[in-house]
């Protein structure tokens, strides 16, 4: 998508601080972290979100989360990590192309959800 600031990121026209590039993905430090280590993993070709992808996207949905382990234990967080992928308005979202946070560090990351 010609608009599309994750697909801007991966062809190269906004720059990024890579971390991991292949043919299928791109990982980049997040322009805002959350936590020390706070990774975004993208697939390089545009899929909007996880309530899009089909089964010709499950060779890049693994490669994304084979590469996580290894990339969050080199950036700081080798003790462990936490993966997020947020899906639409209700997962709040908001870049609309598909992408999971890698976030960790040190210190423990805290409680998965705010219990309501």
């Amino acid at each position: 998508m010609d608009d599309c600031l994750f697909c801007k990121i991966a062809r190269g026209q906004i720059p990024s601080r890579k971390v991991y590039e292949d043919d299928e993905v791109l990982v980049f430090h997040d322009i805002n972290p959350a936590r020390p280590v706070h990774l975004l993993v993208i697939p390089k070709h545009h899929i909007t979100s996880l309530a899009t992808v089909s089964e010709a996207d499950i060779p890049v949905l693994g490669r994304m989360l084979a590469i996580a382990n290894r990339l969050a234990s080199e950036q700081g967080s080798p003790d462990g990590f936490r993966v997020i992928i947020n899906t639409g308005r209700i997962g709040h979202q908001e870049v609309p192309h598909l992408h999971a946070h890698i976030v960790g560090g040190s210190e423990p990351v805290g409680p998965m959800l705010k219990r309501i």
